[in-house]
């Protein structure tokens, strides 16, 4: 397998474990909040990534300057507990289609950024990847929006703005991540994630107080089993396993098809929506998730480079 193709199989990989976090704010019982569950979640990354990078975190670290911490801290908590709690709060209020056909906005965000690289693809290459991936996105949120007839209030403005916020945190999370990796030579790209875990991990333990304390409602044992089980899943799937194959990912590929990759989380959250709903896709559904694909094939096709004729 060529280095595109094992990036592109390491991007799809990564996109079917964190399809499971937009499904993961329906599984955990009524009461909990969006930060709860963040901070769980988190807790057990960070408790996880500093066990298995605990025999080498001397060396690591020795490579880290005072740029690196600062990075690790902003990506922590722009990244991962900022999004999440974003994310969460768009499940809770919105659902879970709504929510990640926001967030596949992504690619054509990461994209147009990633195009301004040196050397980067341009967008005149580009644009029948982001025009396909538009069609896509544009016809799945028509879908949906058409399903929910009902007026737009509050819960649903919260929610849209919270989706938004999820995408503008994440886009600065998938394009500042991925020219880390790119400048660090000496630190892996797992090492790298265990890291980030490490100080995501020491973020959320400072939230965890004011997160579990002011939290208002109590709970029987059997509601704290199943948001336990749901929180300490998410942090080994999604967190370390996730995280670490899009790591691989983002050192694979240039950062205007690490955008494109973003695209399999929306389609296996929406696949994740579909079976917690009982239903298949519509015809316009089907339609819009193969523009999708094609859109990354599309991007795939213009990042191969061109042949010289002499």
């Amino acid at each position: 397998m060529n280095k595109t193709g094992l990036g592109l199989f390491y991007g799809m990989l990564a996109g079917a474990l964190w399809g499971g976090i937009f499904l993961a704010p329906k599984l955990i019982p009524a009461g909990f909040t969006p930060l709860q569950l963040s901070t769980a979640r988190y807790l057990t990354f960070g408790v996880i990534a500093l066990v298995l990078i605990a025999p080498k975190i001397k060396r690591v670290s020795a490579q880290f300057g005072r740029a690196e911490w600062i990075a690790l801290l902003w990506l922590s908590l722009v990244g991962n507990l900022l999004y999440y709690v974003f994310i969460s709060t768009a499940v809770q209020l919105s659902g879970v289609a709504f929510t990640s056909i926001i967030i596949g906005f992504l690619p054509v965000a990461v994209t147009i950024i990633g195009s301004m690289d040196h050397g980067a693809v341009s967008l005149k290459r580009l644009w029948p990847s982001l025009f396909f991936g538009a069609v896509g996105i544009i016809g799945i949120s028509w879908q949906s929006l058409m399903h929910d007839g009902t007026p737009m209030d509050a819960r649903k403005l919260i929610g849209l703005a919270a989706a938004i916020g999820a995408l503008a945190s994440w886009t600065a999370f998938a394009v500042g991540n991925a020219r880390w990796l790119v400048r660090l030579h000496a630190v892996s790209a797992d090492e790298w994630n265990l890291m980030t875990g490490v100080v995501t991990g020491g973020i959320a333990l400072v939230l965890a107080v004011p997160a579990f304390a002011f939290g208002g409602v109590a709970h029987p044992a059997s509601d704290w089993m199943q948001f336990t089980m749901v929180a300490v899943g998410l942090g080994i799937s999604a967190s370390i396993f996730g995280n670490a194959l899009w790591n691989r990912m983002s050192r694979l590929l240039p950062l205007t098809m690490v955008g494109q990759m973003i695209l399999f989380e929306t389609l296996f959250a929406l696949l994740y929506g579909f079976l917690w709903e009982g239903r298949g896709p519509t015809l316009i559904e089907s339609v819009a998730i193969v523009s999708v694909v094609l859109s990354v094939l599309l991007c795939m096709q213009a990042h191969r480079p061109r042949k010289v004729h002499g």
